[in-house]
């Protein structure tokens, strides 16, 4: 039971320095000038995946890498079916009228490099920079992108992003700022300590792997942020939002998360991985090709399905 809390709190600790790491990033860059633009591409994609990134650094340190692996096929997996489901359960998510093909054939193909770079038998410090290089490819593309965007309505889109960041206030003060920084840098090591250690005194005591664990209690609980957001999202009739959210987290799962935790240590591949879990999460991916290309909408039946499909995968790691 002890496990269990401080597990609970390590969880609790991840999202709340999450956060406040976030807020502090984007409002020192704004104090400094940086454009809203290079913050929403760069510091809020990356700052989210902050808690997913410590515990995956963590659990390769700690010689339990079926956590780190396990915690971002599992959070893809949930990404779409629970964190889209879920949502769609409360209201209806009008996808059809959003555009999104450009970044989730990205999101694919990153789903499809991770892959083929898994029978490989691990992911060592080359796999890693294969991941780290698609990675910076996509954000010089979509940066480059937006960058286009922006110089066609300069006025507009610097507007819209700004209140696009429910992090920016560009009126904090400097110590605002300094303490969330300083809270984030304390809470996210912490609460990935204590949420892998605990994690894996868990898995230990009801004889499951820590690959289980990773893809299921981790995973879940490292998709709450994701989670929320798109509820939001969902409740303001903003599925443009709440599918973009999904998409890019993916994308960034893949390719930074385990990219970056490759430069700490080698990750292997669990033969479970190779036999059910990716193909799952891949499957799990082409499920959206109807609410992407076909111009569907999420409806409450859709949620249903995609809810229904995440715990049949849930007891199917779990038996």
């Amino acid at each position: 039971m002890i496990a269990w809390l401080l597990a609970g709190l390590g969880l609790v600790i991840l999202l709340l320095a999450g956060d406040v790491l976030v807020r502090g990033a984007v409002n020192l860059s704004l104090r400094l000038g940086v454009p809203a633009l290079i913050v929403s591409l760069t510091i809020v994609a990356f700052g989210t995946s902050a808690p997913e990134l410590l515990i995956s650094i963590k659990a390769v340190l700690d010689h339990a890498p079926g956590i780190a692996l396990g915690n971002v096929v599992g959070s893809n997996t949930a990404n779409i079916l629970l964190v889209l489901g879920l949502p769609a359960i409360m209201a209806t998510m009008h996808t059809s009228q959003c555009s999104s093909h450009k970044t989730y054939i990205y999101m694919l193909l990153s789903t499809l490099l991770f892959i083929s770079l898994a029978y490989r038998g691990e992911f060592d410090l080359t796999a890693g920079i294969i991941l780290l290089a698609a990675l910076g490819l996509m954000l010089w593309d979509q940066m480059r992108e937006a960058m286009r965007h922006r110089r066609e309505c300069r006025e507009a889109a610097d507007t819209e992003l700004l209140e696009g960041l429910e992090e920016a206030d560009p009126n904090m003060p400097w110590w605002r700022i300094g303490l969330y920084l300083l809270l984030g840098l304390i809470g996210l090591p912490l609460g990935a300590s204590l949420l892998v250690d605990n994690a894996s005194i868990i898995a230990h005591t009801y004889g499951v792997s820590d690959t289980v664990i990773g893809l299921t209690l981790v995973a879940v609980g490292t998709s709450l942020p994701e989670l929320a957001t798109t509820v939001m999202a969902a409740l303001r009739k903003q599925a443009d939002v709440a599918l973009g959210n999904v998409i890019g987290s993916n994308m960034f799962n893949l390719l930074a998360i385990i990219g970056v935790a490759t430069l700490f240590g080698p990750i292997p591949v669990d033969p479970q991985f190779l036999d059910f879990d990716l193909w799952v999460m891949l499957a799990a991916s082409l499920l959206l090709i109807p609410f992407v290309f076909l111009r569907r909408d999420i409806t409450r039946l859709w949620g249903i399905a995609l809810c229904a499909l995440y715990g049949l995968y849930v007891v199917a790691v779990l038996v």
